[in-house]
């Protein structure tokens, strides 16, 4: 692992409003679809709240927000490496999201994702690394831009 492995950090510039992007990624039905499955997901939008992402065959991730400020910033614990339990300190990384607007149409999305050098990966899940989300948020912040935008919504990213 090289030594920055634990921070995964992306930007994407966006053809739409700061609100627009907020939506995107905290509406059931937008983040069902450029982050899933294509079907709406549970959100409780607050810190503390449970955000449930489905990548079908790779598993179902109860998400727990940490911060919520809208339009601005948003965050929450992801533990990709145990579907179907909730995230914590101690099974996840955290993802931190910041919408910063540019002029009245154009805003720029920040993506961080960090805590790889202390997550311990469960056998036979061995894909869940940081090299394998520096390349997906690559995929995923596209696909988020291109939906943002109203361009083709098919996933650039696979989820399966």
């Amino acid at each position: 692992m090289n030594e920055n492995a634990d921070r995964v950090e992306r930007d994407v510039v966006i053809a739409a409003t700061s609100q627009r992007v907020w939506e995107v990624l905290t509406t059931p039905e937008h983040v069902g679809t450029w982050f899933g499955t294509g079907s709406p997901i549970a959100i409780d939008l607050r810190p503390g709240g449970e955000m449930v992402l489905d990548h079908g065959a790779n598993g179902r991730y109860r998400t727990v927000f940490v911060e919520v400020d809208p339009p601005h910033r948003l965050s929450y614990r992801w533990a990709e490496g145990y579907p179907d339990t909730l995230a914590s300190e101690t099974n996840s990384t955290l993802v931190e999201f910041t919408i910063t607007p540019l002029s009245e149409h154009e805003t720029r999305l920040a993506v961080v994702e960090s805590g790889f050098s202390t997550l311990v990966v469960p056998e036979g899940r061995e894909w869940i690394s940081y090299e394998g989300h520096n390349r997906g948020w690559t995929d995923a912040l596209a696909n988020a831009c291109a939906y943002a935008e109203g361009r083709d919504s098919t996933h650039i990213m696979s989820v399966q």
